[in-house]
């Protein structure tokens, strides 16, 4: 990784809830020492991509992160039309719906969507970033990306965050093979305990898989009736965003759509 891709890696680290990170935090979650992620927020704060702020003067996201974001929507809405499906999505499945695209080895979700017709349901941060490895989303991706690039992204350790995340590459890849045959994955407990997920692929113009549309809902409420729902919904909302956003369905996933 070079320097740039250090530094930019940083603003990785802020999210909703950890809003202000102080330079020792940062160095810790960064894994690097304090003198070269000092040097690197010092560069950022000079371009106005983080700034300081409080009494400790801790580091937040800074005005230029607002300009690019704009600049952004302006020419390529997809957090608006993405938010339009969503929205429908939660509506008519009744659960917390989302859409996220790949940034690197890892999903950031763009937007999300609460249907509120239960008390209980799963909640989600803000541009909260998801593992390719851990996540339903994440295996829709790999499932549908190009064979190098599963093979890097499967190729490190594999972080396990409960106790039903596939960390062996071996069994990841099997489940891979019949997530390309069903058009759509499924993931229990694997990121989240008692949290039952599924997602759907998005594509670009080249038909190349840049992201998911995803369900998830409390486990002890997933029906064989609301998997089949959830299921529906998806392989039919995801080729729409697909052709919302001027993407273009693979042959063999358009076939498959198609005899659904």
């Amino acid at each position: 990784m070079g320097t740039v891709s250090k530094a930019l890696s940083l603003l990785g680290f802020f999210s909703r809830s950890r809003s202000l990170i102080g330079l020792s935090e940062m160095a810790r979650l960064s894994r690097m020492n304090k003198a070269t992620v000092h040097r690197m927020l010092n560069e950022l704060q000079a371009e106005g991509f983080v700034e300081q702020s409080g009494t400790g003067r801790e580091y937040r996201l800074g005005p230029a992160l607002l300009r690019l974001a704009a600049l952004r929507e302006a020419t390529v809405p997809r957090r608006d039309l993405a938010q339009s499906v969503v929205d429908d999505l939660a509506a008519r499945t009744g659960e917390t719906a989302h859409a996220s695209f790949l940034q690197g080895e890892v999903l950031s979700t763009i937007t999300y969507a609460y249907a509120h017709q239960h008390g209980l349901q799963v909640t989600m941060e803000d541009a909260e970033i998801l593992p390719l490895h851990a996540t339903s989303s994440g295996h829709v991706v790999l499932a549908y990306s190009d064979p190098a690039f599963q093979k890097a992204a499967l190729a490190t350790a594999l972080k396990s965050y409960t106790d039903s995340t596939i960390t062996d590459a071996k069994l990841l890849q099997a489940k891979l093979a019949d997530v390309r045959t069903s058009g759509f994955a499924e993931a229990l407990s694997a990121f989240e305990t008692d949290v039952h997920t599924h997602a759907a692929p998005l594509f670009d113009a080249n038909q190349a898989c840049i992201g998911a549309l995803a369900i998830a809902a409390p486990a002890a409420r997933m029906t064989p009736e609301l998997r089949s729902l959830i299921r529906n919904a998806l392989l039919e909302a995801a080729p729409r965003l697909t052709r919302l956003m001027g993407g273009f369905l693979p042959t063999d996933y358009a076939r498959k759509d198609a005899a659904e």
